[in-house]
């Protein structure tokens, strides 16, 4: 890779807009560091979905639906589960998984 010294870019500066249309342009005062890209941030691939809290009015919807998410789950237990927040619902779930269940339990009245 070249480098160039301030005493190059300074006879750059000088020979440069003879030799072609550039515009002027200015002179650094010290050494010039190359600008560093940011490194983007992996995208997430697995989500983990809790319920934090509910609306009291539609707890019974909340049980039945998290009877649905929850396999093997009865309605005693949902309903345990429920009564029980904050709870993770789900983990590792994919990023169009979290956002259903996010969605329809948000629909009815819950905050995940």
């Amino acid at each position: 890779m070249l480098e160039l010294q301030v005493s190059s870019t300074k006879f750059l500066h000088v020979v440069l807009p003879t030799v072609s249309n550039v515009a002027n342009i200015a002179v650094p005062a010290g050494e010039a560091t190359a600008p560093v890209e940011e490194a983007k941030a992996p995208e997430k691939t697995a989500f983990t979905v809790k319920l934090e809290k509910y609306n009291a009015d539609a707890k019974t919807k909340i049980i039945r639906e998290m009877k649905n998410i929850l396999p093997g789950t009865n309605l005693v237990e949902a309903k345990k589960f429920v009564e029980s927040v904050p709870k993770t619902i789900k983990e590792n779930v994919t990023k169009e998984e979290a956002e259903k269940i996010k969605k329809t339990l948000e629909g009815l009245g819950a905050t995940t």
